[in-house]
């Protein structure tokens, strides 16, 4: 009995050894046999059956854990082959690129800041002092009168060049401009890796990344002369940093999260927006524009006139024309802090950038709903959600502003109107 248990052991270990070593991914298996006192009783044991039932257990758990590693190496095959390497190449490309751009932006961003501080010192420095010396020689007679009245002018007409410069570049407004650029381009590049992860990248997707790098290179571009913005535009128009979105026919059907009443909310967005915030920051931009070119054109205009009456000094109306260099030259050193020191360009392209963002709010939700196919539109419920943080409102809170703007029926309470943003 002791030699059948044995046998049978040994077979039933070299059978489940062999099979598990001739196919690839078979989990092994050990039986342990319980320990059989033998003594005067008798045991019959059915070694063919409890083999069989080993190999058929072995076979069972080898076809399943095989076929479970075939479809998850077919599944991650299929989602790799979905996405062209190409396409992919390219994002990575434009995104090297974008990066890239992020770090000049803020590099030129930090040069430009430090002009518009370094300057305004230099010139107030100048300005002063050439005030003082006009002064001291309104009290001076001989040689010394001469010195320090040809000493003033010529700090009072080497200040005047470099307000001239200075108002023209607008230092403060360039450093808003890098700001600008370098947030936008690093909303970009979030938007590109976004695609990425995504999985499956299209062609058109690199194009219109493309041409979103392409038009934010247009509106914040870097170099001073030749492509500089007109720092003192004849008309104030909101930035525009982004590609101009295809026109489509006008069309509506429900489905992919889009509704009749979502498109009528949506539309009634479009009109606060238009009617309250991009007109009120233009409104402010102007205003801002105005007193810019005030301070602008009186800067260089007093130093100029400081410089006319320190020339003057000595003659017969001495005392009339050390007064106006003193006067005229402190004058033109409070004007030049207000204007460089309260960054007024700054404010102006601020306020340029701020109605830009609500232009282009204005675009997206009109291409989204002007797009007859729903299902080529961006996820009605996303889009909602999108908009309200754009806004810096809630879902109920949006829905409240639609409602209210619909309900708004006389140019009365269209003025009381809140603003769509909350914001800023």
């Amino acid at each position: 009995m002791a030699s059948l248990l044995q046998s049978s052991s040994v077979v039933i270990k070299s059978v489940a050894y062999s099979s598990s070593r001739c196919r690839r991914g078979m989990a092994r298996a050990t039986i342990n046999m319980p320990k059989i006192r033998t003594g005067g009783l008798s045991l019959k044991l059915p070694a063919r059956d409890l083999v069989q039932e080993v190999l058929d257990m072995g076979v069972d758990l080898t076809s399943a854990t095989t076929s479970h590693v075939e479809k998850k190496y077919e599944s991650g095959t299929n989602r790799n082959s979905s996405s062209d390497p190409m396409v992919i190449a390219k994002l990575h490309a434009i995104m090297e690129a974008v990066s890239d751009r992020v770090e000049m932006h803020q590099n030129i961003g930090e040069q430009r800041d430090n002009w518009n501080s370094l300057l305004l010192t230099s010139i107030n420095t100048i300005t002063l002092t050439a005030a003082t010396m006009a002064g001291i020689a309104a009290t001076s007679v001989g040689g010394p009168l001469v010195a320090l009245k040809l000493s003033s002018t010529l700090m009072y007409l080497a200040a005047t060049g470099m307000l001239v410069v200075m108002n023209k570049i607008q230092p403060s407004q360039l450093v808003e401009e890098q700001r600008n650029a370098a947030r936008l381009f690093k909303q970009l590049h979030g938007q590109i890796q976004t695609t990425l992860s995504s999985g499956d990248p299209t062609s058109s997707e690199v194009e219109e990344a493309m041409e979103k790098v392409l038009a934010l290179d247009k509106a914040y571009p870097l170099p001073l002369i030749g492509v500089m913005l007109e720092k003192f535009p004849e008309t104030v128009e909101p930035a525009v940093w982004w590609p101009q979105h295809k026109q489509r026919q006008e069309g509506r059907t429900d489905g992919n999260g889009w509704s009749v009443e979502l498109e009528e909310e949506m539309r009634e967005i479009v009109g606060v927006i238009k009617r309250k915030d991009t007109e009120d920051y233009l409104r402010l931009g102007k205003t801002a524009l105005k007193v810019n070119k005030i301070l602008a054109i009186s800067g260089p205009l007093l130093t100029g006139i400081a410089a006319c009456g320190t020339a003057f000094m000595g003659s017969s109306h001495g005392s009339l024309a050390a007064m106006v260099g003193v006067v005229a030259g402190a004058m033109a050193s409070v004007v030049n802090t207000m204007e460089h020191g309260g960054q007024v360009g700054m404010v102006f392209e601020m306020y340029r950038s701020n109605a830009g963002f609500f232009r282009l709010m204005e675009e997206t939700i009109e291409s989204n709903l002007n797009e007859r196919d729903v299902e080529r539109r961006e996820n009605g419920e996303l889009f909602e959600m999108k908009v309200a943080l754009q806004l810096g409102r809630s879902l109920s809170g949006l829905k409240n502003l639609a409602a209210a703007s619909s309900n708004s029926s006389s140019i009365r309470e269209e003025a009381m109107e809140e603003f769509a943003s909350k914001l800023f």
